[in-house]
């Protein structure tokens, strides 16, 4: 069984998407369980002893951080945090989310610095561990106090309410927990706030879309190879000498796999009677070169946040400091995602043009790309459903980063809107997969006509594999189909 170590560490992207792809399972480090523990203890000796206030632990919450709470009813507290906080909204969480909002969180208060209890960390090692899914729903965070509301459906089957998924059924946390023998957990002072107090929602969006985004990233540039040799294009504008006095390194890094893939293309090496390529194949380099430059600077922004400390208040055992601040804001993974989903959407925009530059009749390319138009439709209408799909990535592509609103009387009066960017860049991504499956459809179709000179080895071998999966099509047939075929082979790749 493959074990990924909960550690002081940085974990990357990288590492969240073997852990996923390999079913690994978490386990505690001995250092992260002693710094656990070493900050509860240490907490629980200050309430002891001090009368001060501490927002979140012995006050209310929001505008009522002014309310001291008695001691004795420090649990009750939080216990009733997380419940009336549980009011999300919209449509389920997807499982594969929610799994990586564990994990986040797990990653988080490994640190040491939120408060919680041993126990509680390790039962949420156990949900993850055991594909153990709590319901959380996509609507009802603003992105700062963090994101409240979906993190109260996540703790909700620590204290045995709320609904998980588990072995592909839904069902109520209790029954579950009963199968394992579990009891409720009875939080401690701090422990709902630290739970709920945190950027894991939009993490676990922005995580997600990165993973994708960077494959989908890579399938595009072997996509457009495919297009460009399809529609008998020039390699001149892949030329390293125009990018190296440009200096963008996603420009050059582009160019230069173009060079890679076409290098030993007949059709892209034979004489052209035309002089100049449509921007969508000329300006391969500069479009999906930087979208690459957007994902780098959102996996920077990512792994910064993934490694953080995103509860308030934060706990300092040994500086002996208790501080409240703001580290639960959302900002900069919102600004993040906002300019993620403007480069997919990008990656979609620049692929469609290619589609319908495909289909238009050019370069001894049939019309529709059938032998018969007119009794065929051949692939008019694959291009109309990602024109729809693009002119919705600019809809969604509307920033969430730049409106804020009151909330909570006033007290916290400027919010990220994070979640709303998380769940946009995530409709995007998905959307973006489609398109790119659309040109695939589309430019292996149009390469087919292409008898008098062979194309590039990458390209024929790409192909070669598609076509195992979507076969030539000669006259009309039902399209979803192959459209959904060729999203599974992207897939798999």
């Amino acid at each position: 069984m493959k074990k990924h170590i909960i550690s002081t560490e940085k974990i990357t992207v990288q590492q969240i998407a073997d852990i996923i792809r390999e079913g690994k399972k978490l386990e505690l480090s001995e250092e992260s369980k002693s710094l656990i523990v070493k900050c509860r203890e240490y907490l629980d000796r200050k309430i002891e002893t001090s009368e001060v206030p501490v927002y979140g632990i012995n006050t209310g919450f929001g505008s009522l951080c002014n309310r001291s709470i008695e001691k004795n009813d420090l649990s009750q507290l939080q216990t009733y945090l997380v419940m009336s906080h549980a009011c999300g909204c919209g449509d389920e969480v997807e499982s594969a989310i929610v799994k990586l909002m564990l994990l986040l969180k797990i990653q988080s208060l490994s640190y040491g610095h939120s408060g919680v209890q041993l126990v509680t960390v390790e039962r949420l090692v156990f949900f993850f561990n055991n594909d153990i899914f709590p319901v959380v729903y996509k609507q009802g965070s603003l992105g700062a106090s963090g994101d409240l509301a979906p993190l109260a459906h996540l703790s909700l089957p620590l204290l045995g309410m709320g609904e998980v998924y588990y072995k592909g059924e839904r069902r109520d946390s209790a029954s579950v927990m009963a199968e394992f023998g579990l009891s409720p957990i009875k939080l401690c002072s701090k422990e709902g706030l630290a739970l709920l107090n945190g950027t894991q929602f939009m993490q676990a969006f922005g995580v997600y879309s990165l993973i994708k985004g960077m494959k989908l990233s890579d399938l595009a540039d072997r996509i457009a190879a495919v297009s460009i040799e399809a529609f008998d294009g020039r390699i001149e504008p892949f030329d390293p000498l125009l990018h190296d006095i440009r200096n963008h390194n996603g420009q050059i890094l582009t160019a230069k796999r173009f060079m890679e893939m076409l290098g030993d293309s007949e059709i892209m090496r034979r004489p052209k009677k035309h002089v100049q390529d449509p921007y969508s194949f000329r300006c391969i380099p500069q479009v999906h070169g930087a979208s690459k430059d957007a994902i780098d600077y959102g996996l920077r922004i990512f792994t910064e946040e993934i490694n953080a400390v995103t509860d308030n208040p934060t706990v300092f055992p040994d500086e002996d400091k208790i501080l409240s601040g703001g580290n639960f804001h959302g900002q900069p993974l919102a600004l993040s995602m906002d300019f993620l989903a403007i480069a997919y959407a990008e990656l979609a925009n620049i692929s469609e043009r290619r589609i319908y530059q495909l289909i238009g009749g050019h370069r001894d390319l049939p019309s529709f790309l059938v032998a018969k138009s007119g009794l065929n439709s051949g692939f008019m209408i694959p291009q109309y459903a990602a024109a729809s799909i693009v002119s919705q990535n600019k809809q969604l592509c509307t920033p969430a980063s730049v409106d804020s609103i009151e909330s909570s009387q006033g007290q916290e009066d400027h919010v990220s809107m994070g979640a709303n960017s998380a769940t946009k860049l995530y409709s995007v991504t998905n959307n973006l997969e489609t398109v790119l499956a659309i040109e695939l459809m589309t430019a292996a179709q149009a390469l087919d006509f292409r008898t008098d000179a062979k194309p590039s080895t990458s390209t024929r071998d790409f192909v070669a594999a598609y076509r195992q999966i979507v076969d030539f099509i000669s006259i009309d047939k039902y399209m979803h189909p192959e459209i959904v075929h060729t999203i599974e082979f992207l897939r798999v790749l």
